[in-house]
């Protein structure tokens, strides 16, 4: 911990205490999913974009905009259909009543967009998407618009309509940070939630965090100091999972056909670093690393047809990673 200053571990007490009452704030409507709602945080912490994995139902929707609200940001809603076009989501130039294009803003322009059903929608809508994810700015007709900061994308994926769905390619789901599943709640959980939202109850949200101070967060967390066995082991773990190299296991050469790129290392740090920083500590550790690395690495490693005859999941695969 030498060389840290005294300003940054306060910085890092404060990310912690503003985590918990995020976390309280966030609880007050959303039951349960306290996994969910902490990997969503430390992806907007780390800026870094989720990608949400659930059923219908699971209130993926609803977590979103709760989120924003606690955080006092610009929240926009895209609902992703088989005719969206990209103009629809990045804004067109218009021609004004003086006869000058000028350009309409479209709902990429928030802090939090939430893209639901990115699936739903083709190719070229969902590559507009992604490159306002990674460059943070949009292109249209040759001019850039940046985005406003912070930017962070939360799209929602359905797993189980195959119908008329367009799959994210590796490399445009390489782009999120974060892939997360959305579980069934538990009976109790699911009990409470019926109690909550069939009565006339209005629950009110107080905002916790502001932009700018989020923003002071994302810088701090690259601030916070990293052991390197730490960071070995983040790398390591990363190529562990391509098939082929020094150090794949038996088990990825055998049902892996492709693996994490040097994107899913740099999250895993990254990750790590946020991770320890909610819990209060002021480095990480290989822990750290562990509790994050389901999620950085479940949609950057791609099993091959032996795996899906014999039903070895992700989930296993980074398991024996582990």
């Amino acid at each position: 911990m030498e060389g840290q200053s005294n300003n940054d571990v306060a910085a890092v007490d404060a990310l912690a205490a503003s985590y918990k009452e995020l976390k309280n704030e966030i609880g007050k409507v959303i039951v349960g999913q306290d996994d969910v709602v902490k990997s969503v945080i430390i992806s907007l912490f780390s800026n870094g974009h989720s990608l949400l994995v659930g059923v219908p139902g699971l209130a993926k929707t609803l977590l979103v905009s709760t989120i924003a609200q606690v955080l006092d940001l610009d929240f926009k809603r895209i609902q992703f259909t088989p005719d969206l076009m990209p103009s629809d989501i990045t804004g067109s130039e218009i021609l004004n009543e003086s006869r000058v294009f000028e350009f309409n803003k479209g709902p990429l322009f928030a802090n939090i967009v939430l893209a639901d059903e990115i699936n739903r929608t083709p190719p070229k809508t969902q590559a507009a998407l992604l490159e306002a994810m990674q460059e943070r700015s949009v292109t249209v007709s040759g001019d850039n618009h940046v985005l406003p900061k912070p930017f962070f994308v939360l799209a929602t994926q359905n797993p189980i309509e195959q119908e008329g769905t367009y799959p994210l390619p590796e490399a445009q789901l390489d782009r999120f940070m974060f892939n997360i599943p959305l579980d069934y709640p538990s009976y109790d959980q699911e009990v409470q939630i019926v109690k909550n939202t069939t009565t006339n109850n209005k629950t009110t949200l107080n905002n916790v965090l502001t932009g700018a101070q989020i923003l002071e967060y994302q810088q701090l967390i690259r601030k916070i100091p990293i052991a390197d066995n730490v960071l070995e082991y983040a790398v390591k773990l990363a190529s562990k999972s391509r098939p082929g190299t020094p150090l794949a296991s038996d088990i990825v050469n055998n049902y892996i056909s492709w693996g994490a790129g040097p994107r899913a290392s740099q999250y895993l740090v990254l990750g790590a670093k946020c991770n320890a920083a909610i819990n209060g500590k002021y480095s990480p550790d290989i822990e750290d690393v562990k509790a994050i690395a389901n999620y950085v690495l479940r949609h950057r490693i791609v099993r091959n047809y032996k795996a899906e005859a014999e039903g070895i999941t992700e989930e296993k695969v980074i398991a024996e990673l582990l």
